[in-house]
């Protein structure tokens, strides 16, 4: 309710005070007797109290909703604010966790790429690769075809120098 918003709450409690107030005095003979010609404005005074005493007691329903709403938020707050603080917990384990296993995986790197240096060093120099072979990757990389071997030459290089084994079957 957007009233609740510019309206103080006291100024809520005086609208429904008054209106209970005028309701009993209606509701009372004896006040309307006691004083001389006030019972003419009898009806207006019952009107105007009913009225009042009706808006009062919904805008005292929207502050009780209004407070509800806000126990609601701030539950709710408290609750996100502990799950955060939770999740700064797990995030530093992981994080820790992530260090450790990236240290470990570097150390391996390490190990493995000092095992490769050490032994490509011995089989550098016996691995010998046909000058065909490298024209015609070079040639299929440029996608160029007048730097293509001969297929002769480079069908000559797929023959295996080795006898393969009889299949089994």
């Amino acid at each position: 309710m957007w009233i609740i918003q510019y309206l103080p709450d006291f100024v809520t409690h005086v609208i429904t005070f008054l209106g209970v107030l005028g309701v009993m005095a209606v509701s009372i003979p004896l006040i309307w007797n006691l004083i001389p010609g006030i019972a003419l404005y009898r009806l207006p005074v019952q009107i105007i109290s009913a009225v009042l005493l009706g808006f009062g007691l919904y805008l005292e329903g929207g502050i009780a909703k209004d407070d509800w709403w806000k126990a609601k938020v701030s539950a709710l707050e408290k609750k996100v604010s502990e799950a955060e603080a939770k999740s700064a917990r797990v995030d530093t384990k992981i994080v820790t966790k992530l260090l450790t296993k990236k240290q470990v995986v570097k150390e391996k790197g390490d190990t493995i790429t000092e095992y490769i240096e050490r032994e490509v060093v011995k089989y550098d120099n016996t691995c010998q690769i046909p000058v065909e072979v490298i024209r015609s990757h070079n040639a299929a990389a440029m996608n160029d075809l007048l730097l293509l071997v001969p297929t002769d030459a480079h069908n000559a290089l797929a023959v295996p120098t080795i006898k393969l084994a009889p299949k089994h079957e």
